[in-house]
């Protein structure tokens, strides 16, 4: 008895969601909460994409709205805005997007390395492409969402906030 699929990289599970009529996917591993859209407290100084923070269960989590990352028009939140919450090397981050779709399973072998678009398309927060249900799906990469200064910078904002709550 040899099964052919023996060898086969397991599926990654990713959760979809929608970004300006796209399709994109974030590995459901570091995804730790998914909540609807509420107001965050804007933090002076820190990179336009950046909303502000919002206190989760006693933890401060920056939020981006990924629109404004992605350098993409901002469109107002409604009831279908959702923030999805992702764990990067121990720190949590929200990020906001349009809706989310579903959890799919995707073949390692599926994944298509991200074409170079040259100048015209930004494709540093890309992990790869893959086709699921006849729709191409691009998987992000969490880890570069926010650039080193860019943590910097916030942890420099909220370590000013957090003293003078700690002073008041």
């Amino acid at each position: 008895m040899h099964e052919k699929n023996a060898h086969a990289a397991p599926a990654v599970q990713q959760l979809t969601f929608s970004l300006a009529g796209e399709e994109y996917g974030v590995d459901i591993l570091s995804v730790r909460e998914i909540r609807g859209w509420t107001r965050v407290t804007r933090i002076p100084q820190t990179p336009g994409y950046v909303l502000g923070v919002l206190n989760l269960r006693g933890a401060v989590v920056p939020v981006m709205d990924l629109r404004l990352r992605f350098r993409l028009e901002r469109e107002g939140y409604g009831d279908n805005t959702v923030m999805i919450v992702v764990a990067v090397a121990e720190r949590l981050f929200g990020i906001v997007v349009d809706a989310v779709s579903d959890v799919v399973d995707i073949d390692p072998a599926a994944i298509s390395p991200v074409p170079d678009m040259g100048m015209i398309v930004d494709t540093r927060y890309l992990k790869g492409l893959a086709t699921h249900a006849e729709r191409m799906v691009m998987l992000l990469d969490v880890e570069k969402l926010m650039r080193p200064e860019d943590v910097e910078t916030l942890d420099a904002a909220l370590s000013d906030v957090r003293n003078v709550e700690v002073a008041a």
